[in-house]
């Protein structure tokens, strides 16, 4: 459940009278010259923000600053509470991290919303009905980065999933859909393979749908999911899925609107929030007057909403939108017969500008593109009784051709008188011991299993005192698991074949 704290958003716009500060990077590549235009824009509309500029991207990284972002930067953010932020470059090599990840993370913005429009009938595009939000958690799955190799071979990547991170996200969604007035939310999982993790995402999905009785729910597998966004987006109205799947599905999403570069994005917190492009800093084209500063100006349009200056929103959205109606386009979006004529940066935002106080039936629609208020939204799921029931020890072994019949000799061997029994040996998954088929390839990483015998527990000193006879035997153990049991219902998943 959602605990009451401190909401630190601005008034809404009824109430807004006073300019609301905002953090602003420029950003590297394009970035400089997107949101000059920008901010020339929303001046020109009257918005009610004051930027207060910050550094931070490839400079920075340059200058030493590991992770892109100096610490004036981090207090400027934390002071006021959103950044408008535009695309950054992380240079290749050396190791560096990606700033956009640094922010997500460090700031709790568990959130990624991306609106997926079709702007028919000024941009081509062969979904003209699509309109579709996908929000993606921001801050787990295999983007937690805990990678290792572990072999000559092989290499993991852990995949974390967490039920507070997804509860939180599932019900950003559903509260999102009510805000925006829409009627639908689907989640995107893989759970018919991973059980566990994706298990555990579509689960709560389920159950937080329930609480939600005004608004449809469904779920589908990533795979067909994410081919029938493709081919059939205006069935979608909400899309919710986890950190990876998300990704992907909203790249698909932007690039069947008409174009990625119209793409504008949103990553909500508790307290704070980041307004971007969801395009990159296209260093190729920096400096040249060509870029698109649309992408951007849609993150501001939803920043000012956010901010509680939904006013100014709707008209510099309405003065957009006739932009397009004109056929004013850049060159990432001009096509001959289609478009009138062809405009660099600068005179795409000046002809923004000149339409200000035009409107369109679009910019009417204020009250469906609210944002919902978050506070302290980190739920207290309830307490499992953990036992402990076994153990999987993962082996380097490359020995005697690889044949799974020598090392699990060698390995059940090591089980005697403990309270563990070596139930399999995987490979890449697989039963390869005992009787595992002859056609299954192995690497040289490996996955024995011990189980306590007849539903017993075991301890701590039980698993230590296995691996000391794995070292006894001179086999390399790299990394253990331990089994556990939550309630009396098994923590992992079997091996194929077990």
């Amino acid at each position: 459940m959602y605990r009451p704290d401190h909401d630190r958003r601005p008034q809404p716009a009824s109430k807004l009278t006073q300019p609301v500060d905002v953090a602003l990077a420029q950003g590297d590549g394009i970035g400089p010259e997107i949101t000059d235009a920008v901010c020339r824009i929303l001046d020109a509309a009257g918005a009610r923000v004051r930027f207060v500029p910050v550094t931070m991207g490839e400079r920075c990284y340059l200058d030493g600053v590991s992770s892109g972002i100096p610490a004036e930067a981090w207090d400027v953010i934390r002071k006021h509470g959103v950044l408008l932020k535009g695309p950054i470059t992380t240079p290749q090599g050396g190791g560096y991290k990606s700033l956009n990840v640094t922010l997500r993370k460090a700031l709790g913005l568990f959130a990624n919303v991306r609106p997926c429009r079709a702007w028919h009938p000024w941009i081509e595009t062969r979904h003209p009905d699509m309109d579709v939000l996908i929000v993606r958690e921001n801050e787990e799955d295999t983007y937690a980065g805990i990678e290792h190799r572990q072999t000559n071979e092989v290499t993991q990547c852990l995949k974390l999933i967490s039920s507070p991170g997804s509860e939180r996200l599932i019900r950003y969604a559903f509260e999102l859909a009510r805000a925006q007035g829409r009627k639908r939310v689907d989640c995107f999982s893989k759970d018919n393979i991973m059980k566990l993790t994706d298990g555990l995402f579509h689960r709560i999905f389920d159950r937080v749908a329930e609480e939600y009785p005004d608004i449809e729910s469904g779920h589908m597998i990533i795979d067909i999911g994410t081919a029938l966004l493709a081919d059939r987006p205006e069935r979608f109205d909400v899309i919710v899925a986890p950190n990876l799947y998300g990704d992907i599905i909203s790249d698909v999403a932007a690039q069947i609107t008409g174009s990625v570069g119209l793409g504008g994005s949103a990553n909500i917190g508790e307290g704070i929030a980041m307004f971007e492009a969801v395009h990159g800093s296209a260093p190729d084209i920096a400096g040249q007057d060509l870029a698109n500063p649309s992408g951007l100006l849609l993150a501001a349009i939803e920043m000012l909403r956010y901010i509680g200056d939904g006013e100014t929103a709707n008209r510099v959205f309405a003065a957009w939108t006739a932009t397009l109606a004109d056929g004013l386009h850049t060159a990432d979006i001009h096509r001959p017969g289609h478009s009138r004529e062809r405009l660099g940066t600068r005179a795409f935002a000046d002809a923004v500008i000149e339409r200000l106080d035009e409107s369109s039936e679009a910019a009417r629609q204020a009250e469906a593109t609210a944002w919902p208020n978050v506070k302290s939204s980190w739920p207290e799921p309830a307490r499992a009784e953990k036992t402990l029931i076994g153990v999987d020890v993962f082996l380097d072994w490359d020995q005697a051709d690889r044949d799974p019949k020598v090392l699990g000799e060698q390995v059940r061997a090591l089980d005697e008188g403990l309270p563990v029994r070596l139930s399999l040996i995987t490979n890449r998954g697989v039963k390869v011991f005992p009787e595992g088929l002859p056609e299954t390839r192995c690497t040289d990483h490996w996955r024995c299993r011990f189980r306590a015998e007849d539903g017993q527990t075991i301890e701590h000193k039980d698993v230590i005192a296995l691996l000391q006879r794995f070292a006894d035997a001179g086999l390399d153990f790299i990394k253990t698991e331990q089994l556990y049991a939550f309630d009396g219902v098994p923590g992992f998943s079997l091996g194929q074949g077990e």
